[in-house]
């Protein structure tokens, strides 16, 4: 005998909202908004800074949170006859200034007369919303400084906020970092890509110090930035072995293609690390540094010669057209030619994959993307005051994604087509993954 239930199906088609629910839904968020603005034009008034509608809207919501908070609390509502006997009541309010994305917001947060009652929305003790921590944040991941925040804040906001306020925002970045920095990493990579860009750090006086970074695709086709460290000097292979090596004991047991730009030494590094890596030299790097050699009058020709050799077929048939090439410039240019034979070895590895692997591996593109955002934020600021000041705003570019943007973190394009194809050449490398 069957025993019929209704409560749990019922339930479940009361929480459900249909389409045209959800549209009415969106309609009443719409009407809303161009409300307000109607009311602002009308009025003269603005939406954000005090006294703004939005501001008043913000005020209405947070209280009426904290209200529904202190009713949880207490166990019953506003002006039950319950409370007189419970052991605890309300016991009126207290105003306090918060800081939100809409600016300042004077609220009245509901007290009780035990004081036990710890509001989660607004946290005791709390002056600031946890949106504007992240607006502060996102202002210090585009490059600018604690004082042009603080303008910023007050132009816009109008709020006055202390730098000391604000580096105390940015500083709750620094944990975060350094777990992010000691994280775990996959076992084996796809692909791994390095690249070094320079800044200026005081350390006694202020110096150029390069900071290296790496970028991996794992088998699951997922970027990420693997690694950042601040070295000494100019950037050095051997540095490289010890920064590569400290992502090998994170985890990475494994890489099948690391493409990197052409300092000496750096293949033998990256090799003594993983000795089955296959190294693809960055042929923008090679087109970049032969141009060095050559007078600029022949730039453009040359760049366009070299197009044909790196967009070859095969790797015998860019073999071919070098050889024609060195024909029209080595007489001329002989450091040039040189400079791509003691390379070819490096330079040759992706010619024998089709163009869905090609793409992905014959350039640094996307680390050089990194760090022409690396360099919009650190440009302005002149010079870090130590490593740890440098690295948390350079994190924090990661981190920040901005709209209309690709995002150096995410799902590389076509990977089932892409590892399907390196499948065949790495065998049980992937397979056994």
């Amino acid at each position: 005998m069957a025993i019929k239930d209704d409560g749990p199906r019922e339930s479940v088609a009361n929480s459900v909202r249909t389409g045209a629910e959800l549209a009415r839904a969106a309609q009443l968020d719409r009407d809303l908004a161009e409300q307000l603005i109607e009311r602002a034009r009308r009025e003269g008034v603005n939406l954000v800074g005090e006294g703004g509608l939005l501001s008043g809207l913000v005020k209405l919501v947070l209280e009426g949170a904290l209200e529904a908070e202190l009713t949880e609390h207490l166990g019953y509502e506003k002006g039950d006859k319950v409370g007189a006997g419970s052991g605890n009541s309300r016991n009126g309010t207290s105003k306090k200034t918060v800081l939100t994305d809409v600016g300042p917001v004077d609220i009245e947060v509901p007290r009780d007369r035990a004081g036990s009652f710890t509001p989660q929305v607004v946290p005791k003790h709390s002056r600031r919303i946890k949106g504007f921590d992240a607006a502060i944040l996102s202002l210090y991941a585009k490059g600018l400084t604690t004082g042009e925040i603080q303008a910023h804040l007050a132009e816009i906001y109008d709020v006055e906020v202390s730098r000391d306020l604000i580096s105390r925002a940015t500083d709750k970045v620094a944990g975060e970092l350094d777990a992010w920095r000691n994280r775990p990493l996959d076992r084996t990579y796809a692909v791994i890509m390095i690249d070094a860009i320079v800044i200026k750090i005081r350390d006694g006086a202020v110096a150029n110090r390069p900071v290296y970074v790496a970028i991996g695709i794992n088998l699951d086709g997922e970027r990420d930035v693997l690694g950042m460290w601040v070295g000494t000097g100019g950037e050095g292979a051997k540095a490289w072995m010890t920064w590569l090596a400290e992502l090998k004991n994170r985890g990475v047991q494994d890489v099948l293609i690391a493409c990197c730009d052409g300092l000496k030494g750096l293949p033998d590094s990256i090799q003594n690390i993983w000795p089955l890596v296959d190294v693809q030299l960055c042929v923008v790097h090679m087109v970049r540094h032969s141009l060095k050699y050559a007078s600029t009058k022949h730039w453009t020709l040359i760049a366009k010669e070299l197009r044909y050799v790196y967009t070859a077929p095969t790797a015998d048939a860019a073999e071919a057209r070098f050889a024609d090439f060195e024909d029209t410039w080595g007489a001329r240019y002989p450091a040039l030619i040189a400079t791509w034979r003691r390379s070819w070895e490096y330079f040759v590895m992706f010619l024998r994959f089709p163009p869905e692997i090609r793409k992905i591996v014959y350039t640094t593109n996307m680390i050089e993307s990194l760090n022409s955002r690396f360099r919009q934020a650190t440009r302005r600021r002149g010079h870090f005051p130590d490593e740890q000041s440098a690295l948390k705003v350079l994190y924090l570019v990661i981190r920040d994604k901005q709209p209309n943007r690709p995002h150096i973190t995410g799902q590389t394009r076509n990977w089932k087509e892409a590892i399907n194809t390196l499948a065949g050449y790495y065998g049980d490398r992937i397979t056994d993954y």
